[in-house]
């Protein structure tokens, strides 16, 4: 089965990388980037500012911006690794015995975020937070889309990662650099649609060469939504994600 959207908007954040412009740039010839930098978020209130970290910081610039001045719609908070830091902060302080910080606690869970921006925003649609493995994208464009098919009029992906903090950074290396990106969605079954499905066993797809690609399957779905490639697949899980789109 696939399912089709069109992609409305998208917005993107990295150290580095604060644009589209900048960003299409870049996924056309991926290079390294700053590790460190922090984006202003000044469209969130200063209170509620100064409690989020960095990779808030960055998930919810990419959504502010793709946001912009559309509808509310309903949002999906996607991260393979969610705030590893502080998850590692409180463990540090368990095991010192130490008291707990309960905003530290709050914000540490996989939801918080997206918590975060309905709060500030006054918005009242459902939200979600996904997290599964290296298919963590897909699972959020399927959640999308069965949201739209339901009659939604527009939803909204936000996807955020960042490295993965000591002591479990050997778990995982694929992320080098903290970053977001936001793609405003609708349904659309026309000559613009983006199609998802997903398959198991050899993929029927001409063999061609593979170059070396060091992004992360995330980025590399970015680069496919926003390059007007026809064609990518992601191996994962023992399935295919086969992403098309039709001329």
């Amino acid at each position: 089965m696939m399912m089709g959207f069109s992609v409305q908007r998208w917005a993107a954040w990295a150290p580095g990388l604060v644009n589209p412009a900048s960003w299409e740039t870049w996924l056309a010839k991926p290079h390294p980037l700053p590790a460190e930098g922090t984006p202003a978020l000044s469209a969130m209130p200063a209170m509620m500012r100064r409690r989020v970290d960095r990779l808030g910081r960055i998930a919810l610039q990419a959504a502010y911006d793709a946001h912009v001045d559309a509808p509310d719609a309903p949002v999906l908070f996607a991260s393979r690794y969610g705030d590893l830091g502080r998850s590692v902060e409180l463990l540090t302080q368990l095991a010192r015995s130490e008291p707990l910080s309960p905003t530290s606690f709050s914000l540490s869970v996989h939801n918080a975020i997206g918590a975060l921006y309905s709060i500030a925003r006054g918005d009242t649609s459902a939200y979600g937070a996904i997290a599964a493995g290296e298919e963590t994208v897909e699972a959020a464009f399927t959640e999308a889309c069965g949201l739209l098919a339901d009659g939604v009029p527009r939803v909204m992906v936000v996807v955020y990662d960042e490295p993965v903090p000591a002591p479990w950074e050997h778990f995982a290396r694929d992320v080098a650099f903290p970053h977001a990106w936001a793609c405003l969605l609708s349904a659309s079954t026309g000559a613009d649609a983006i199609h998802l499905g997903c398959a198991t066993g050899p993929s029927d797809a001409p063999v061609t060469r593979q170059e070396p690609d060091a992004l992360p399957a995330d980025l590399r779905i970015l680069r496919f939504l926003v390059s007007g490639a026809s064609r990518w697949e992601h191996a994962a899980g023992g399935r295919r994600w086969r992403w098309e789109r039709h001329a």
